[in-house]
C-alpha cells in the first residue's frame, strides 16, 4: 500500500512522542498492535467532536457515528469520508479479518466487522491509541 506520508520508524516515534501519544501508540499504529480491551482512553468518551489519526491528523470519524458495541474498543458505524480509511485483508492469528488503516499515512487503526447496529451494518472497532479526539 502506498500512502501520502512516508516516515521511518524513528521519525514516527519522535512525532508520536511530540504529540504526547500513549506509549503503546507506536506499536499499535506502525506495527498493527492492539491495546487491551477496555483500557483505551476513548472507549467511554461520548463528547461531541471528531476523531483524527494520531499519526497524521487526518479526520477519520465523527462522534455522532460512535456507539457502544460492548467490545472494549471505541466503535463507529462509518468513516468521516469514504476515502479516509483503507481496508486490507488480515490473515493473522488464523482468522480472516478486515484491517483498517489511515489512507493518508498507513497507520493501523483496528478492524471493521459486519455486525454494526446502524444503517451501514458496520462496526469500525478502533484502538484509542491510534486516535486523537478533538472536541467541538
Amino acid at each position: 500500500m502506498t500512502t501520502k506520508i512516508e516516515k521511518t520508524d524513528a521519525e514516527w516515534k519522535a512525532l508520536l512522542a511530540e504529540k504526547g501519544a500513549e506509549p503503546v501508540a507506536f506499536e499499535v499504529t506502525r506495527h498493527a498492535g492492539t491495546e487491551r480491551a477496555f483500557t483505551g482512553k476513548y472507549e467511554t468518551v461520548w463528547a461531541d467532536g471528531s476523531y483524527h489519526c494520531m499519526c497524521c491528523g487526518e479526520k477519520l470519524f465523527e462522534s455522532e457515528t460512535k456507539f457502544d458495541a460492548g467490545c472494549g474498543w471505541p466503535s463507529f458505524s462509518k468513516a468521516a469520508t469514504p476515502d479516509a480509511i483503507t481496508e486490507l485483508v488480515d490473515h493473522k492469528y488464523g482468522m480472516r479479518r478486515t484491517e483498517t488503516v489511515c489512507t493518508n499515512c498507513g497507520a493501523h487503526l483496528g478492524h471493521v466487522f459486519n455486525d454494526g447496529p446502524s444503517e451501514t451494518g458496520l462496526r469500525y472497532c478502533m484502538n484509542s491509541a491510534s486516535l486523537d479526539f478533538k472536541p467541538v
